[in-house]
């Protein structure tokens, strides 16, 4: 249906360009309204390279969303959207009052638990210094059983308690430890190298460990991400030729040359696709993260065959027969036409034929029974489903007929609805 209209919105503007030379024409003095205005092309042999064309999403290299680490007020921004960023730097602070008070207290509760260690190893090197002053005396027995039997229980305690402290030391230590490195989250860095974007962070708003502050990646190289269906994978494969297509702003198109980098082994159970990805390096950052570019991936060649454009192939309405129109009689091409030159031929005899295609390529299709040479019909093709057995052609070539294809219909009805130049008067 795509293909359709754009092949008609393409043959408004062929008609109104064409308009001039039925006006003009001094061999008819009225228009052949049997012999419609039509574009051909000169089918050409050649082996078809088999293309799969993807649709694919624009990632940065490391491209990761940044999050705070704990919940608080922010209290500083110190980057915008747009800015190079090194590891480390820091992007946005919180609020820390708190956090300084908790380690504060964990400082004191620490030098605290190390008093007590102090306090423990001295009780119990009293004891042990009391021990050593009465083993002479118990090895005389002149120390009761009793006398002898608590201090050794004293010892035991007191090196019970030197454990505990030593322990609760550990653990102030700890809990110190855990409150700095809460304090210093409150200083939200950059992970790696790269462009910040999407800021979502502005002084006064309350940060969480689920709002997403910043995006960040590395724009000097991204990733292309495309999906694969189980079907493709049994001709696509990794380190196959790719190109991805662009449109500059003034409607003409160009095309990255790339390569497929991997594709994942695992498929969804519910798609039952994968994704491949296509690394490439951003020269001039004219990718962005979260484009959708059109993906070609080159996986081969088709057999030697007669070449035709894709737009050159035509259903029947009435049978359902797919072919194309041939131009039965001689015609004088004009290779200026594809310039703007709008020359048409006297009408000559067109002839629906049916084709068999052998292969399918995103601009080009590989047919059999049409010889290389032959004039096709690439547009206009609906003027002729009548019945019409001539049309007047206008000859082009091969690059007018795939930038023509290659054209997005807003591009083809803004080419119609553009004003026509009008002929100067007559003397």
């Amino acid at each position: 249906m795509v293909s359709r209209s754009l092949a008609l919105l393409g043959l408004a503007g062929l008609t109104l360009s064409l308009a001039g030379c039925y006006r003009d024409s001094a061999s008819s003095p009225t228009p052949n309204i049997t012999a419609p205005p039509v574009e051909a092309l000169q089918a050409r042999f050649g082996g078809l390279p088999l293309v799969e064309r993807l649709s694919g999403t624009v990632r940065a290299e490391n491209q990761v969303s940044l999050y705070a680490e704990v919940s608080g007020r922010i209290s500083a921004v110190h980057v915008q959207d747009g800015q190079a960023v090194t590891k480390g730097q820091v992007l946005v602070e919180l609020a820390g009052d708190q956090l300084r008070e908790q380690v504060r207290q964990a400082e004191a509760g620490l030098r605290i638990g190390q008093a007590r260690v102090r306090q423990a190893k001295a009780r119990l090197a009293e004891l042990e210094a009391q021990a050593r002053r009465t083993r002479p005396l118990v090895d005389r027995d002149l120390v009761s059983a009793l006398e002898r039997d608590t201090i050794a229980a004293q010892l035991e305690s007191a090196a019970a308690d030197v454990e505990l402290a030593e322990a609760q030391l550990e653990q102030d230590a700890a809990n110190l430890a855990e409150q700095r490195d809460l304090l210093a989250k409150t200083a939200i860095t950059a992970p790696i190298d790269g462009v910040v974007g999407q800021r979502n962070a502005e002084v006064g708003m309350q940060a969480s460990t689920s709002n997403r502050l910043f995006t960040i990646g590395n724009l000097d190289r991204v990733k292309v991400r495309v999906n694969v269906t189980d079907n493709m994978l049994h001709y696509l494969e990794a380190g196959q030729p790719a190109r991805i297509m662009l449109q500059a702003p003034d409607g003409s198109g160009r095309s990255l040359a790339a390569e497929v980098t991997r594709i994942s082994p695992f498929l969804n159970e519910i798609t039952r696709s994968t994704e491949a990805e296509i690394e490439i390096e951003n020269t001039g950052q004219v990718l962005r993260p979260g484009m959708f570019v059109p993906v070609d991936v080159l996986y081969g060649q088709s057999q030697q065959a007669t070449l035709i454009a894709t737009s050159a192939l035509f259903t029947d309405p009435n049978t359902g027969q797919e072919g194309i129109f041939v131009i039965t009689g001689p015609i004088v091409s004009n290779p200026a036409a594809a310039e703007g030159a709008l020359t048409l031929s006297e009408p000559v005899p067109i002839k629906f034929r049916p084709v068999a295609v052998i292969a399918r390529g995103a601009m080009e299709v590989a047919v059999s029974g049409v010889a290389a040479g032959d004039w096709v019909v690439t547009l206009g093709q609906d003027l002729l489903s009548t019945g019409r057995t001539q049309a007047r052609v206008r000859t082009v070539t091969w690059d007018h007929v795939l930038n023509l294809q290659g054209l997005k219909r807003e591009d083809l009805l803004e080419a119609v609805l553009r004003p026509q130049p009008t002929a100067a008067p007559s003397s």
